[in-house]
């Protein structure tokens, strides 16, 4: 595998789930968490530890398409971006949603670890200004990112 695919799958999985420099990752972040914590909103109409694991498994999936090409309407739920998560406050639902974390990631990993290094700075499609080395490094910066939403929200909750 080239050094610059290598330093692609080290950026999302520290940002995910391997140890980091900077702290906790999105994974860590989320250890220990109940499904009542994860469902706990700082105010009306802001969004809770739950829907921003959705939020961030969504866009791992919308990475990973991007990559691969694959047809729209795999992802777990229906819509996009935003998923609600209020009324199936059970630890059940909430291990499926953290299975789909995972799983998404996995799978995006997988896409990332076939890119040819010598394409990563092509767009991705002829509409498209993105590259796959902007999107892979956007979704480590976005994992960071909500990882310490996360954090915050967690210490808000108590």
């Amino acid at each position: 595998m080239d050094g610059e695919i290598r330093q692609l799958l080290f950026l999302i999985d520290t940002a995910y789930d391997h140890v980091s420099w900077h702290g906790t990752n999105l994974r860590g972040s989320l250890r220990g968490i109940t499904p009542k914590q994860a469902a706990w909103r700082p105010g009306p109409r802001r969004h809770n530890i739950w829907e921003l694991v959705v939020h961030a498994a969504y866009w791992k999936y919308v990475a990973w398409r991007r990559l691969t090409g694959a047809a729209r309407g795999s992802f777990a739920e229906n819509g996009s971006n935003w998923f609600e998560r209020s009324t199936d406050i059970t630890t059940k639902a909430w291990q499926a949603d953290l299975r789909v974390l995972a799983e998404t990631h996995r799978t995006l990993r997988a896409a990332v670890a076939e890119l040819d290094s010598r394409t990563l700075d092509r767009p991705l499609g002829r509409n498209s200004r993105t590259t796959s080395r902007a999107l892979v490094t956007g979704v480590a910066a976005h994992d960071i990112y909500h990882g310490g939403q996360i954090q915050l929200l967690k210490r808000l909750s108590r």
